[in-house]
């Protein structure tokens, strides 16, 4: 909100070079115009700073995290963090841009519960001018070295969430993508209290069966108190008994 109008128009259009260089075949001359080389440079600053370049919300999985420019751990402790070499989420024709996230973090949940997704599920991207919606089509689990399965798709506007798999074994990666699709924001809001009303009822759950746990321990206790207590009182009498 604070950058002025004319500066957004001229990052994203930064942004808009920086994923067409992406599609420009390499060769032994400079393959790059001169709005593409701006383009690179400026992801290069970005990826510098980990500047903030926007954020994703999943509904399903009451997700609502920042996206950070590149992978470092420094990155991805805090949030979501943008695959360099992938594109940036803009969105247009012959993009797929790559967010990638931790799982079982101890202080953050992050991209834990991105095994939940199923095809169909919905989510959003917020860059600095729009947000963009996004459905998943395809789940896939791919070895690390796959990288052929994140690959740019010709005239296709994807987003492919990434994260580790098997939880806390962490030999595959696990890939989301979605194909865009409009946005509307009232039934985006909706989704959205969804799943914040799904995560309450389960946390509430949990608190519930934890009280319940606790309650029955204390019932326990009690009883085998009682139960000692009793089989003392009748050892005394025993010997009370014997004495007479």
């Amino acid at each position: 909100k604070k950058i002025p109008t004319a500066d957004v128009q001229k990052r994203l259009s930064l942004a808009r070079a920086y994923n067409a260089s992406l599609l420009t075949k390499t060769s032994l001359s400079d393959p790059y115009t001169v709005k593409q080389k701006e383009g690179r440079r400026a992801y290069a600053r970005m990826l510098e700073v980990h500047e903030m370049i926007g954020t994703i919300k999943i509904p399903k999985i009451n997700v609502n995290l920042a996206i950070y420019a590149g992978t470092s751990e420094s990155v991805l402790q805090k949030g979501a963090g943008h695959l360099e070499g992938s594109s940036l989420p803009v969105g247009g024709k012959s993009t797929r841009a790559v967010i990638t996230a931790h799982r079982g973090l101890p202080n953050a949940r992050l991209f834990t519960d991105l095994n939940k997704m199923k095809v169909g599920d919905k989510f959003y991207i917020t860059n600095l001018s729009r947000t963009l919606a996004y459905q998943v089509d395809k789940i896939q689990v791919i070895t690390p070295k796959n990288i052929s399965a994140v690959k740019i798709e010709k005239g296709r506007d994807l987003v492919t969430l990434l994260t580790c798999t098997p939880y806390m074994i962490n030999t595959h990666r696990l890939l989301v993508t979605g194909h865009r699709i409009p946005y509307h924001p009232k039934e985006a809001k909706k989704e959205e209290r969804n799943g914040q009303i799904k995560a309450w009822l389960k946390q509430a759950l949990i608190i519930l069966a934890f009280l319940a746990l606790i309650a029955l321990f204390i019932c326990w206790t009690k009883h085998r108190r009682g139960k000692k207590g009793k089989g003392q009182a009748n050892q005394d009498d025993v010997k009370e008994n014997k004495e007479n």
